[in-house]
């Protein structure tokens, strides 16, 4: 796990050094253990490692004997088998990232597709002078580039391209279009205009600093639903989630895992504990406010009938305000996610805890079918023939609030929409897989990717791997939704498994009370939110802050949450600002910088 970036020139001139210099030092937090990089010809390699497995031998660039070289951040589950399958190659490490740059000069830019991982490659090859870029198919691990008129730079954030002076940070009206009502964006395009996202599993080809070619890999099968009895498919489930877990815990660092008390955290902690001779430490949390969902205690049922040593921490409206301005720094390609502070707290709890690894439940619901958005899809129409459409409304939609045109903020939902209705799917997988496009990287993964990688920290997601989701994509739509209740077949493996994970109890839901306690303190931060040039340019300022005097109210909630959230952003990724402090220190700051 690591940060990579690189610059290749359009004039064939050696990339500029200071450039390199920042770059390194931008992504720096993703890889406390090491610094490493490549000048050859035209092109440039950086890379910050954080040390997972072959501490002693695993530094990169790595380089093979016809002189390509290769910088990586992730992780790849089959390297063991790789490297016993190649016995024709020397290896010079036992690193994880070595197989890839070899399959590379087996197969050319068809490598990816023997990988089992979660990654974001660079390989420069001088015999072909060419730089590849790929990116594993669930967009685990990010990766972004530009393309100007002196040269290609790539990075695995956005920011470190600003900080390398590369381009400047400006807004795409689009995108914040799509930001503000879906909470996070979709495709290629990111909210700064010329910053492009490597689609997840997708392999670029770059010559003379100009994209020439583009490949992609698929993360979900594109068969029907298969007709597997509830026994057989229950098997396939337990096998390839024992599976792999195995391969997940890979590593030559200690690990652990958050537990939320929830089906797919459980389900995890399920397979891990029988697989480890130590107890397994677990990380949960609860929230300071009453009426609060707070599963804890069923966290601790779990964790003791699975023999884990877990560790319960407290998220209170002091942490809210406190944290918020470092989560919306480090997520410099956002997603306005209220579930990206409670992961930031644990994962500073991890790293202290001495773990530079944690695998989780990410990808559960996408695969198995657990939002409520996919019950209606079972045994009605879809919306393309007079259903009911998904992600209809926007956060602002008859709020009265947004003062600019934010027509076309749908229109990417239905690109993914469009391009995953394959032959033979049934409307429950065109759901799954148009979610798989851009919810799951674009704003699930990008949380856990930031908010760890800030810590120094490695995200592993059993869930989103090749084994696990050519079972459960294939599972017929009863199985994944029955009776009204959705990841119906996990749940009955859960419960076979661990009744006291209660499988088939309602689950409260990990939802922060952001609503209450911005409605708490609205009469305050209305003035300062609709004063702000992030807003004051796309809001109209009374209703703003009418807005975040009805805060308590769940979709006023979201919205005083969701400008709040762009606010900050916003000071610190377009305005440069590096404020310290609270939420209300940093507000009060711009307000007199204004």
């Amino acid at each position: 796990m690591c940060g990579i970036a690189g610059i290749m020139t359009r004039d064939g001139a050696a990339p500029d050094p200071t450039q390199l210099d920042r770059l390194a030092a931008a992504i720096g937090h993703r890889g406390p253990d090491g610094e490493g990089r490549m000048v050859a010809r035209d092109v440039g390699l950086v890379q910050r490692r954080l040390a997972i497995i072959d501490l002693a031998g695993g530094d990169q660039p790595l380089f093979e004997p016809g002189g390509a070289a290769l910088v990586a951040n992730g992780e790849i589950y089959n390297y063991i088998e790789l490297l016993a399958g190649m016995t024709d190659v020397r290896f010079a490490t036992q690193s994880d990232c070595e197989p890839p740059l070899h399959l590379y000069r087996r197969h050319g830019v068809d490598f990816t597709a023997k990988l089992r991982g979660m990654y974001a490659i660079a390989i420069f090859d001088p015999l072909e002078d060419q730089l590849v870029l790929a990116r594993d198919p669930f967009g685990i691990k990010p990766l972004y580039y530009v393309q100007t008129d002196r040269l290609f730079a790539f990075a695995s954030e956005p920011q470190a391209l600003f900080a390398a002076g590369i381009l400047a940070p400006r807004i795409d009206a689009r995108a914040r279009a799509e930001l503000l009502q879906l909470q996070y964006t979709t495709g290629a395009a990111t909210i700064f205009e010329g910053v492009s996202r490597v689609q997840p599993g997708e392999t670029l080809v770059v010559r003379a600093g100009r994209v020439i070619s583009r490949a992609r890999r698929r993360a979900l099968p594109a068969d029907a639903p298969e007709s597997w009895s509830d026994s057989e498919a229950i098997a396939r489930v337990d096998a390839a989630l024992t599976d792999s877990v195995m391969v997940h815990q890979r590593s030559d660092v200690p690990y652990g895992m958050f537990l939320s008390g929830g089906v797919d955290s459980a389900a995890v902690l399920s397979v891990m504990a029988p697989l480890n001779e130590l107890p397994v430490h677990a990380f949960t949390m609860g929230f300071a406010e009453p009426g609060a969902a707070d599963e804890r205690s069923r966290a601790r049922e779990i964790a003791s009938a699975l023999g884990a040593e877990m560790e319960a921490l407290e998220f209170s409206s002091e942490d809210f305000w406190r944290v918020l301005p470092q989560v919306a720094a480090a997520a410099d390609d956002p997603a306005a996610d209220y579930a990206m502070l409670p992961s930031w707290v644990l994962a500073g709890a991890a790293r202290r805890a001495g773990l530079k690894v944690i695998l989780t439940g990410e990808g559960g619901d996408e695969l198995f079918a657990g939002y409520g958005r996919y019950r209606y899809l079972a045994g009605v129409r879809p919306w393309w023939r007079g259903g009911r459409m998904m992600r209809a409304r926007g956060t602002f939609d008859g709020l009265s609030v947004l003062a600019g045109d934010v027509a076309g903020w749908r229109d990417g939902v239905a690109a993914a929409e469009t391009t995953a209705r394959l032959p033979g799917r049934s409307r429950l997988q065109v759901a799954q897989a148009a979610d798989c496009a851009d919810w799951l990287p674009n704003d699930i993964l990008l949380k856990l990717d930031r908010c760890l990688m800030a810590h120094g920290v490695e995200g592993r997601t059993p869930f989103l791997d090749p084994v696990v989701a050519d079972v459960a994509f294939r599972l017929a739509d009863r199985q994944k939704v029955r009776d009204g209740t959705g990841k119906w077949l996990l749940r009955k493996w859960l419960d076979g498994r661990l009744p006291q994970a209660q499988a088939f109890a309602r689950k409260r839901g990990f939802t922060v009370p952001v609503g209450a306690w911005i409605a708490r303190r609205g009469a305050e931060l209305g003035p300062l939110i609709s004063r702000h040039p992030a807003v004051a340019e796309i809001a109209d300022r009374k209703a703003v802050e009418a807005l975040f005097v009805a805060a308590g109210g769940k979709r006023a909630g979201f919205a005083a949450w969701t400008l709040l959230f762009w606010t900050l952003w916003y000071d610190r990724h377009v305005l440069g600002r590096v404020a310290a402090g609270d939420t209300f220190e940093v507000l009060r700051e711009a307000k007199e910088a204004a």
